[in-house]
């Protein structure tokens, strides 16, 4: 397959053409270029339809806008990379140049020496004094620096023979050249520190660049994450409003059940309910009757219940722990170590003494504080096992009745 991109060596970037090498060339100092059979990635949204170079721009693209759909339209766009004109120019220069009489271009004698003297070869000094213009001693050692990598810096270079060369140089002494050699090695050290500083600068840039997409990304996703969160309180809303509404319904359903099992009229809804003075005349010409021991339980799991209502786990383990105690009472009424609780113990604190109502509850069936208040102690002779058995009833409906103290 023939090559679609430039692939450069030293980064890996996928480069369209020529021309776009040169430019990232130019911004990077790279110079290691190669043909590859992989095309440029050509991502185009489907939603605003930018273009993305790469699988990193689209998922950039996506963190900060929220498109996620592209289309891949690399095959229809990509083309063979054509680097035939290049080639050939240079081929006929090539020729050009084989036509004419090739000889070694005439340079300053006096800087050639000063340069062999410095410990440069004499090929390398020739080219660097040629293609410096042969200008002066410090542009000839700026040009080794710039071009010490070059394949053919050591190759004697060739020029027409009818091209002629600049006027010769006055010669300095050893010791000038010598000082002029460092003062040229320092300026290139300094040139070269002041690129790596632009260099450093420019990806500096790109980071802040990048952070600021990363940071819009995030705002973007938190802004959807409480709006997320926002809907979903609503529709919990929606669900306890639609379960208060069933219970309510159930209680009618039972009302009306049992007036109609008594015999009694089913109730007019549109009928107007006596006021409340009436009510409470009525109420008040009945003898109130004391709550009994199981009200009392149901009340106090009730209680516990609303206390921790956020804590739907911590109470669901609070009555199935409560639960556990009752049965090993009622299974072993004659062990001790079933009817005996230290009030201190971490799992029975963590469990049922720390939540509000916990301990009442094993009060109400028979629990009596002891030992200063250490222990927990159900005598054997005051087991009621009515009491215990009520106390079992009350602590299966709480766990299993998903409207257990709702209302």
């Amino acid at each position: 397959m023939a090559g679609v991109s430039l692939e450069c060596g030293d980064c890996g970037a996928l480069l369209k053409s020529v021309e776009e090498a040169q430019e990232h060339a130019e911004l990077t100092s790279h110079s290691n270029f190669a043909e590859s059979t992989e095309a440029v990635l050509n991502l185009v949204c489907t939603t605003c339809s930018k273009p993305c170079r790469s699988k990193t721009e689209s998922d950039l693209h996506t963190k900060r806008t929220g498109h996620t759909e592209f289309v891949d339209k690399t095959m229809e766009t990509v083309k063979p990379i054509s680097l035939e004109a290049p080639k050939a120019a240079m081929e006929i220069a090539n020729h050009e140049d084989a036509a004419e009489e090739m000889v070694v271009p005439d340079v300053d004698k006096n800087i050639l020496e000063e340069l062999e003297a410095m410990g440069f070869p004499k090929a390398r000094a020739t080219r660097a004094l040629h293609y410096s213009g042969n200008a002066s001693l410090e542009a000839a050692v700026n040009w080794v620096v710039e071009h010490e990598n070059d394949p053919d810096v050591d190759e004697m270079p060739k020029v027409p023979a009818n091209s002629n060369a600049g006027p010769p140089k006055p010669a300095l002494t050893p010791e000038e050249v010598k000082i002029k050699a460092q003062e040229l090695r320092e300026r290139a050290r300094k040139k070269k520190e002041e690129e790596e500083k632009r260099m450093e600068r420019e990806r500096e840039k790109e980071r802040i660049r990048i952070g600021k997409e990363l940071l819009e990304a995030k705002r973007i996703e938190e802004d959807n994450e409480r709006k997320r969160i926002i809907l979903l309180r609503k529709a919990e809303k929606e669900e306890e409003r639609r379960a208060r509404e069933k219970i309510r319904q159930k209680v009618e359903e039972d009302k009306a059940e049992r007036r109609r099992k008594l015999g009694l009229p089913a109730e007019d809804p549109a009928a107007a309910k006596p006021s409340v003075p009436v009510v409470e005349e009525k109420k008040s010409s009945l003898p109130i009757r004391p709550a009994t021991k199981t009200e009392k339980m149901r009340e106090c799991l009730r209680s516990l219940k609303q206390a921790h209502k956020e804590e739907d786990a911590k109470v669901k383990r609070a009555f199935q722990t409560l639960l556990t105690y009752m049965g090993n009472v009622a299974k072993n009424p004659d062990e001790e170590k079933f009817r005996k609780i230290r009030l201190t113990n971490q799992t029975f604190q963590e469990r049922v003494g720390s939540l509000r109502g916990g301990i009442e509850f094993m009060e109400l069936c028979g629990f009596e504080k002891m030992e200063g208040g250490e222990f927990l102690f159900l005598p054997r002779d005051k087991i009621d096992p009515a009491v215990i058995n009520s106390a079992g009833t009350e602590l299966n409906s709480a766990i299993n009745n998903p409207f257990f103290g709702v209302l």
